[in-house]
C-alpha cells in the first residue's frame, strides 16, 4: 500500500512539474518536439503493422488457393 502511495505522489509531482515547464516558451517547444516525435514513432509502428498484415494476408490467400487446387486435383482423380 505504501508503494502505491509513492507511485501516486510521484505521478502527481511529475504532472505538476511538467505543467509548470509547459507554461514557459522553451518548455512548450520541448513538449511539442516530444509530441511530434511520438506521433512519428506511432505512425511508423502503424505503417509497419499494416505492411506486415498485408504480407500475411497475401501469404494466407496463396496457401488457400494452393490447397483448393490440390483438393480439386484429388477430387478429379
Amino acid at each position: 500500500m505504501k508503494s502505491l502511495a509513492y507511485l501516486v505522489l510521484g505521478m502527481l509531482g511529475g504532472f505538476v512539474v511538467a505543467h509548470q515547464i509547459n507554461r514557459s516558451r522553451r518548455g512548450a517547444a520541448f513538449f511539442a518536439d516530444i509530441d511530434e516525435k511520438m506521433r512519428e514513432f506511432g505512425d511508423s509502428i502503424a505503417d509497419a503493422y499494416k505492411e506486415r498484415e498485408a504480407e500475411l494476408r497475401e501469404s494466407l490467400e496463396s496457401v488457400t488457393r494452393e490447397a483448393e487446387d490440390a483438393i480439386d486435383r484429388l477430387s478429379k482423380d
